[in-house]
């Protein structure tokens, strides 16, 4: 065999020009760009090196032969014609990689079994032996790329690929590979800034991929150094000499790395689920007494050593992929941005992204930013140098004002109340500091963002000489008073719900959500309330019950007051909260005019209604509704009261329960969904088509005397003119909305109806 051999090494998209570069130190020569991958000729020496030291490489495929092709037999006769038997032995094992089209190959599985194939026709002995297919751990990894009809033969020299360094057997839910994370790592001058004795923090750090990548760059320790397995153990042509000079010396540099005093490294995980597989990987990485993991939230975290220390902070923040995680991923990046600013003055952050958006929220300029791909996402990495002259938000001040501030803080707290503070911090001689409270800047909000914060502080002040004498705890703040912000925000005592309407399509959608992101960052200081506070939801055009079904599963109930009655919302799990807001005056309706009269509540919902109608003193209340989550929903409102007794809850269709009815209501609510095609109800409810049966059956259950209030917020709905000549009928929407509602006369429309 040749002492020179062609090279090809594959790596993640956008990754080929760091690869080259790596490649090129390491000893590769003649090398060039391909796409996700470079080529290049070496020795056998420097292949094992590539192998041994790169920290980007997936895998070092060594080329055996190239030819053209212009079928399936030319691959076959091509990959014959190699002398295998200087490659394996006949008895051996293998496993065959195709990628590429073409040439009358339109399918992998095709292609590796023709070049297989070939492999096992040329080494068949007269006994019979032949080399067999192990796809986990075999001997070779033969593979073979199609590039424009000309067949690329190679083995591949690594196994199973490089990124696997084998300390990380535990991983988040969404992990970066480890040559992604050194890519970054690298970009962002983390060789340079560790070999000066940098500090490396990660706030979060997940099960601490960055910090374990960064070590190894500061200990000189190589990537693959404790791989057990690899490509080329069983080749043939494999060199041992070379190969065990080669990991010696790797070993005595990474021996020297490790015994020189440890750089300061530091992650910090907010899910306590992540804590100990992180320190387990960063034990199997070797690297225990160089990394530290704390538990602890963005917003507190203090990776600053020491006042002259200086570092980089790198991250990771999640993707949001669940509704409603605009806002908790808004105010993440914004956290990270205060404590950039307050605690890493003149560090250095590297920040990788795929809401590149979101970056500019955290308040201070990126200097550079690179493009990468995290599979098949694309992404930014945001480079920031943690100056003042790049902060574009909140008030610039020196660290002598910011120390200042800190101290007076903590002077001012009770004596027996110690300074806010989760994290270990050490001074030079290693002795603990005391955590100190922290001071944290409000963003400067856009020019829009402004407008909208004072809008909401208008409604605000004009609701709230209204709130406080009614004695109101829930209300809506906020309605798409102004069309760029089109949302409706709703106050549950100390929680601001969100609704964000979808944009029309006319609407560039990057505009869109550039106002959302103002408002979420404006609705904060606008409300007073806390970041993590404000819960977020998008509502699309709906139809049936679609704004009934579960968005998420925390479960996580939050007890309100209206009325004298204490009631459960659910902020998250649905796009309902439990409680339509703007059916209050007609839930104070009927608790007053309640008292002692039997009352019947269709499409009950979360009985609300029922409950008040209980303590407006009730004979009995009876609550239908045809979901069983609603209805356990609804006991958990009564029983919360006090009610349980002389309340009946039924689940069934409000159409047929009615109809097989023959007791009689004093006082009956109905307020029916729009459309609903339930798979457990006979048939398809439609309110305008249907609105005449459903009252002809329920006022048929109303006693002498009873009166009927009918409900329902169908924008085009329109009352059958008929239903006038059979019942005395009065449309009393107007007395049915509050002030908050007052903006949106359309909310709902409301009727009395009694009979004549």
């Amino acid at each position: 065999m040749s002492d020179r051999y062609e090279l090809f090494l594959t790596c993640p998209k956008g990754l080929e020009g760091l690869l080259l570069d790596e490649a090129k130190s390491l000893g590769l020569e003649d090398a060039r760009e391909h796409t996700s991958a470079i080529r290049g000729t070496a020795d056998m020496e420097t292949a094992y090196r590539l192998c041994l030291w790169s920290r980007l490489a997936n895998r070092v495929l060594l080329v055996l032969k190239r030819f053209p092709m212009k079928d399936a037999e030319d691959l076959y006769h091509g990959v014959l014609e190699v002398d295998w038997q200087d490659h394996m032995v006949p008895d051996g094992t293998l496993a065959v990689e195709f990628s590429g089209h073409g040439s009358g190959i339109d399918n992998t599985h095709f292609g590796a079994l023709k070049v297989k194939d070939a492999i096992v026709d040329k080494l068949r002995t007269p006994s019979g032996e032949r080399p067999s297919i192990d796809k986990i751990s075999p001997d070779l990894r033969i593979h073979l790329r199609l590039d424009r009809g000309e067949a690329i033969l190679s083995l591949d020299l690594s196994g199973s690929s490089l990124h696997q360094r084998g300390y990380r057997l535990q991983q988040g839910a969404a992990p970066l590979k480890e040559n992604l994370a050194a890519a970054i790592l690298i970009r962002a001058g983390w060789p340079r800034m560790a070999a000066e004795g940098a500090a490396l923090a990660d706030p979060m750090c997940g099960v601490g991929t960055f910090l374990v990548e960064g070590a190894m760059i500061a200990a000189d320790m190589a990537p693959n150094l404790n791989r057990i397995h690899w490509g080329f153990d069983a080749w043939l042509g494999h060199v041992p000499a070379i190969w065990k000079k080669l990991h010696q010396q790797a070993t005595e540099r990474a021996e020297a790395g490790m015994s020189k005093p440890p750089l300061w490294i530091r992650g910090y995980e907010a899910d306590p689920r992540l804590i100990q597989p992180a320190r387990n990987n960063i034990e199997r990485a070797g690297l225990s007494h160089w990394i530290k993991i704390y538990q602890g939230e963005v917003a507190t975290f203090e990776p600053r050593p020491d006042q002259n220390q200086k570092g980089l902070v790198i991250c990771n923040p999640p993707y949001g992929e669940r509704l409603g995680d605009e806002a908790s991923l808004l105010y993440l990046y914004q956290n990270l941005g205060e404590r950039l600013r307050q605690a890493c003055l003149n560090w250095e952050a590297a920040v990788f992204t795929g809401a590149p958006d979101l970056g500019k929220r955290m308040g201070i300029r990126s200097h550079k930013q690179y493009s990468f791909w995290n599979g098949a996402l694309p992404c930014k990495l945001l480079l920031i140098k943690v100056v003042p002259d790049q902060f574009v938000t909140g008030e610039r001040r020196t660290p002598e004002q910011r120390q200042a501030e800190r101290e007076q803080a903590e002077s001012d707290l009770p004596s027996n109340i110690e300074a806010p503070g989760k994290y270990e911090k050490f001074n030079k001689n290693g002795n603990p500091i005391k955590p100190v409270p922290v001071v944290v800047e409000q963003p400067r909000l856009s020019e829009g963002g402004q407008m909208f914060a004072n809008r909401l502080q208008k409604n605000l002040k004009a609701l709230g000489k209204w709130v406080k004498r009614e004695g109101i705890d829930c209300y809506r703040v906020y309605d798409a008073d102004m069309p760029e912000y089109s949302m409706a925000i709703d106050l549950y005592h100390d929680w601001v719900h969100v609704q964000e309407y979808a944009a029309p399509k006319s609407i560039d959608p990057e505009k869109a959500s550039a106002r959302m992101f103002d408002a979420l960052a404006a609705i904060p200081q606008a409300l007073n309330v806390d970041k993590s506070r404000v819960i977020v939801k998008r509502r699309e055009r709906q139809s049936g019950t679609k704004q009934y079904e579960r968005q998420s599963a925390q479960g996580k109930f939050t007890e309100v007051n209206e009325g004298g009655v204490k009631l459960l919302v659910n902020l998250t799990d649905y796009l309902d909260t439990g409680l339509f807001l703007d059916h209050r005056p007609m839930r104070m309706r009927i608790q007053r005019e309640a008292a002692g009269k039997r009352f019947l509540n269709l499409y009950c919902y979360t009985a609300t209604a029922s409950v008040h109608a209980a303590k407006g003193g009730a004979r009995s209340t009876t609550s239908v509704d045809l979901s069983k989550t609603y209805l356990d929903w609804a006991r958990r409102n009564l029983s919360l009261n006090g009610f349980s007794d002389k309340n009946r809850l039924e689940q069934g269709d409000v159409m047929v329960w009615l109809d097989a009815c023959r007791e009689e209501y004093d006082l009956i609510f109905i307020d029916p969904p729009t459309f609903s095609n339930s798979k457990r109800m006979e048939g398809i409810f439609d309110v305008q088509r249907d609105h005449v049966q459903l009252l002809d059956l329920a006022m048929a259950r109303l006693a002498p005397g009873g009166v009927l209030y009918f409900s329902n917020n169908f924008r085009k709905f329109i009352l059958d003119e008929h239903l006038e000549a059979r019942y005395a009928v009065e449309e009393i929407t107007a007395s049915t909305i509050d002030p908050d509602f007052a903006r949106n006369s359309k909310i709902h429309r409301a009727w009395k109806i009694t009979a004549r």
